[in-house]
């Protein structure tokens, strides 16, 4: 079983040894590096020109009877992967699955003419531009990058090498590195909130920073990110970005963040590098994020988290904290029914 070619393009087949360099693992057993590889499946599903990944002790009973060719596991799994499937070891089985599967099978894109460049915007050789997409003035686009249909490139943007533009997402007043990735609908470097008491009400202040999204970033679907009121937004390296969160103007996020569907984040908050955060978080403005901190889901955060702290609930705490005030209002609340003899 392989994805649908419908959608999916096939890549070609790889010896053992050429998929192993690709994701960065190791063939156990050397006398089975010529072996073929042409798919990825999961562990149930795969045959034996198919690769698979093992990273969770729960589906040990379903990896002791995989079909698959060749699994990614870790080291200390390595015994445990049944004869006929080649061991590729590695520290980070899930990402070498993903490795091969972005060589193996690659999304099928739209083909045609009828986009929209303007004369002056510089496009390298090998980027490929979608029907209806439109490219302003003075972009730059790098090789292998591909703009989808509906995609709107606004003057100056400069996007990097290898990125992807999805359908109907919109980009100005940004740059934006290598390799990126922003999916459909998306809007990157629209006016931030901002706005003050006039003469005749309220008026819209201007925001006349940008947006920079660094290398391997990903803007999932429908997620918008504003750009600065002066200063940048910026996203760092390889943060990850669900669909339907919000980055306010001013925001600093930092590298190797994870921020799940529906976080809102305020303007001028600063996110250190590896924080996680859960869906539906919500951050205050102006606060501090420290490095490798974690929000649990529909966390409400006020006031700073300091580096490598785990924090939840409304308004967010430690978590250790937070679970003991949950348990002793449970408690009290059960206690109290019990006196008035309510259920």
């Amino acid at each position: 079983m392989t994805p649908d070619p419908r959608f999916f393009d096939l890549g070609g087949a790889l010896d053992l040894g050429a998929l192993a360099r690709l994701a960065g693992a190791v063939v156990l057993d050397d006398a089975r590096a010529g072996r073929k590889i042409n798919h990825v499946a999961i562990l149930s599903a795969a045959d034996g020109a198919g690769v698979s990944f093992y990273a969770d002790r729960k589906h040990l009973e379903i990896l002791a009877t995989t079909r698959a060719g060749a699994c990614f596991v870790n080291e200390a799994d390595a015994a445990s992967v049944p004869e006929g499937c080649a061991a590729l070891i590695t520290a980070w089985p899930q990402a070498g699955y993903a490795a091969a599967a972005d060589h193996f099978h690659r999304p099928r894109r739209h083909e045609g003419g009828n986009a929209r460049a303007h004369p002056s915007a510089e496009i390298e050789d090998g980027v490929d531009i979608a029907p209806g997409a439109t490219v302003g003035a003075g972009a730059r686009i790098g090789r292998g990058t591909y703009i989808a249909p509906g995609a709107v490139i606004g003057p100056g943007v400069a996007i990097g090498r290898d990125g992807y533009v999805g359908a109907g997402a919109r980009v100005g007043f940004a740059l934006i590195g290598d390799k990126v990735k922003i999916y459909a609908g998306a809007v990157i470097g629209e006016a931030g909130f901002g706005a003050a008491v006039g003469a005749r009400g309220v008026v819209d202040l201007p925001q006349l920073g940008r947006v920079i999204l660094q290398d391997g970033v990903t803007i999932g679907a429908n997620t918008c990110v504003d750009r600065g009121a002066w200063d940048d937004t910026v996203i760092g390296e390889n943060t990850k970005i669900d669909n339907l969160v919000q980055i306010a103007h001013n925001v600093v996020i930092g590298r190797n963040c994870v921020l799940a569907a529906q976080t809102g984040i305020s303007g001028g908050v600063t996110i250190g590098d590896g924080c996680q955060m859960g869906g539906r978080v919500g951050v205050a403005d102006h606060l501090a994020i420290g490095a490798g901190a974690r929000l649990a889901a529909a966390a409400g955060v006020m006031k700073d988290v300091p580096a490598g702290e785990s924090w939840g609930g409304f308004p967010a705490r430690p978590v250790r904290s937070w679970m003991r005030q949950t348990a002793w209002l449970a408690r009290a609340a059960h206690a109290k029914n019990e006196i008035e003899g309510e259920p």
